[in-house]
């Protein structure tokens, strides 16, 4: 396996990203992996590689790298932590998806200057603010992405005009949303008004609650919230999704 860090260009400075992909057999399909609002850090870095094991070229890049380097705060719970709390939410209300569309269009600018990245249809995957922004991305980006993994969404359905789930509009990709039912920041009548709009949008998308889960039911390193059946879970369902819309 292969693995590196890049600055890669955008319109608002140099934005660092890790990169990971398969030393044979390229090139390989391209997935983008959106941070939750922790910010960088090892353990996220260990879920690229775990793309890149089963065959895709994944990126990770630093939403954060406007702000400054290396932002990250601790991943446990946010009410633990209160002095972490308001920082936290202020990134994650600047980290607009506006931003976020024009540092993945860089990114896609990048790639395509990479041999070992395929030009075919790309996926996204993305958890807690990370998992509502792949909704601008998909629908932004019909084009590039095919399919898009959303796990633990904060804020995904919204009273605002400009409501996350709107971007969807024009998505043609499929997406699965995977939650936890004990996850305070996706409680049930938002999921289904979400559902309601995915069905008459006619987008393809599977929601799945998994028993027992929190917020952040995939971070081994948050052990008041992970949790090992839902994460796997979620591995198992987002392989097979990228594996029947990227590799057709």
């Amino acid at each position: 396996m292969i693995e590196f860090q890049v600055d890669v260009e955008t319109p608002d400075g140099r934005m660092p990203t890790f990169i990971t992909h398969p030393e044979r057999e390229s090139p390989h399909p391209v997935i983008i992996l959106y941070m939750d609002a922790r910010g960088i850090r090892e353990e996220l870095r260990d879920m690229a590689r775990r793309f890149a094991t089963v065959g895709y070229y994944c990126m990770l890049p630093d939403l954060y790298y406007r702000w400054g380097k290396n932002i990250s705060f601790n991943p446990a719970p946010l009410q633990s932590i209160p002095s972490d709390n308001e920082k936290v939410w202020g990134y994650i209300k600047k980290t607009t998806h506006e931003r976020v569309l024009a540092d993945t269009e860089a990114l896609l600018s990048y790639v395509e200057r990479d041999s070992n990245a395929s030009p075919g249809p790309k996926g996204c995957i993305g958890y807690c603010m990370g998992g509502t922004l792949i909704l601008g991305v998909m629908g932004k980006l019909p084009s590039q992405f095919r399919a898009g993994s959303s796990l633990f969404g904060v804020g995904m359905v919204t009273d605002e005009p400009m409501s996350p789930h709107h971007h969807l509009n024009s998505s043609t990709g499929e997406i699965y949303f995977g939650l936890g039912d004990l996850d305070e920041y996706t409680p049930p009548k938002l999921v289904e008004m979400l559902r309601a709009d995915l069905d008459r949008k006619k987008i393809r998308y599977e929601i799945e609650y998994s028993r027992e889960a929190k917020h952040g039911f995939v971070f081994t390193q948050r052990p008041p919230a992970y949790n090992k059946e839902a994460a796997e879970r979620s591995w198992e369902r987002t392989f097979s999704l990228f594996r029947r819309n990227l590799r057709a």
